[in-house]
């Protein structure tokens, strides 16, 4: 059995014609010889009923407060009422189209309200329907504890569905259908001329989602490379409007060493924190404050430490928890919200040297200070101001070659 994953994004099933456009690739698909399994988001973005953050703002303000469990039961409805109505538009056009819950897909999670993790998948209910001629559409997002709480997967979470299933189900391929035809050298709202990418490894995919870039969700990156499950982003357009091919994410891409690099991935919601402390040989107490903040589940970012110095990031949502710490343990710091990451990301830097002198060079020249820099085989990436943030990425295209 042939199976194909498709995913639809929020925005790519905002309107009526959208999830039309959407029904005819799915039905081109099968008509095409593959059977369809289909994930879908909730539809539109903030503002739209059943958007999640249309139902996140149901719930912020002072006078409501929910449990996570109670949350996570709310925020699975946008995805369920996308489920229904993309499978009513299969229906329509003549396809027998059943939608389904992340618990009825059989999508068995941990009990981390909000943030579940995946532990395995009940792929018979599915694999039923698919015998039986039945396209499943199932809301992403979300899953089922063995208790049978409702859980969600995390922001992106529809992603990590998509390819939980596909692995479990043994599918060909993952397509994910967006408004944008494909994956770009950097977010096009920042650098209108950017390039798209026709073909990406796993590990780049990987590397851009981590670093900031809002292209696939990086649990589902991860899952797509440990189990080398090929990935394509294309453009849910009009059949023949389509354009170019979107892009293609597999291990067996020829990769181009020419290319030294293939993207510019930009973290913005961060703060920079530094913290001071008297120089001395014994800095045992300063540290401590990793293991402080690892006990309230706040996750650092380029760290580095000195003599008399510990400086590094910490997500914006965390800010406030993170000064709470440092102040109740009677740290000296000082903690800066005018701060972003900026980094470089390619297959093709390594084992080329040259690449981190080239990047430092060509900010220098265009007077942009870097802070701190952190780097890695594929990666290199620098703290900068986030006022320069734009002409970074600008001339860093130049200087590779990007456009």
């Amino acid at each position: 059995m042939r199976i194909r994953l498709q995913k639809f994004g929020g925005t790519a099933l905002a309107n009526e014609e959208k999830r039309q456009q959407a029904a005819e690739k799915v039905i081109t698909t099968r008509k095409d010889g593959y059977y369809p399994v289909v994930v879908v988001s909730a539809m539109g973005r903030r503002g739209q009923a059943y958007a999640t953050d249309t139902l996140l703002d149901l719930i912020k303000n002072d006078k409501i407060s929910l449990t996570a469990r109670n949350k996570d039961l709310l925020l699975s409805c946008g995805e369920i009422v996308s489920a229904v109505v993309m499978a009513a538009e299969l229906t329509e056009k003549g396809q027998q189209a059943i939608a389904l819950t992340g618990a009825q897909a059989g999508i068995i999670t941990d009990d981390n309200f909000g943030s579940a993790v995946v532990k395995r998948v009940d792929t018979r209910k599915i694999m039923a329907l698919l015998k039986e001629g039945k396209i499943p559409v199932i809301a992403g997002f979300q899953g089922i504890t063995v208790g049978g709480e409702i859980t969600t997967l995390g922001r992106g979470g529809s992603d990590t569905t998509a390819a939980v299933l596909a692995y479990a189900l043994k599918a060909e391929k993952i397509e994910i259908y967006t408004d944008v035809p494909g994956i770009f050298t950097t977010d096009p709202d920042k650098y209108a001329e950017a390039s798209k990418i026709t073909e990406l490894t796993h590990q780049e995919i990987c590397e851009l989602s981590h670093l900031g870039a809002k292209i696939i969700e990086p649990k589902a990156a991860e899952i797509a490379r440990e189990v080398e499950l090929p990935i394509e982003v294309k453009y849910n357009g009009k059949d023949g409007e389509d354009g170019e091919e979107g892009t293609l994410i597999d291990n067996v891409v020829q990769i181009d060493h020419d290319r030294t690099i293939t993207g510019v991935a930009t973290r913005d919601k961060v703060v920079y924190v530094e913290i001071d402390f008297p120089e001395s040989k014994n800095n045992q107490q300063e540290l401590e404050i990793f293991k402080l903040l690892a006990e309230r589940m706040i996750s650092l970012d380029m760290i580095n430490i000195r003599q008399d110095k510990i400086t590094f990031l910490v997500d914006k949502p965390r800010r406030a928890t993170a000064e709470k710490v440092l102040k109740n343990n009677h740290y000296n710091f000082k903690i800066y919200d005018d701060f972003c990451k900026v980094s470089v990301v390619g297959s093709g830097m390594t084992g080329q040297p040259g690449v981190m002198a080239r990047v430092v060079a060509c900010l220098k020249n265009h007077d942009i200070r870097i802070y701190q820099t952190v780097d890695s085989h594929t990666t290199i990436s620098c703290l900068l101001k986030q006022e320069r943030q734009r002409e970074a990425i600008a001339v860093l295209h130049e200087e590779f070659n990007l456009k």
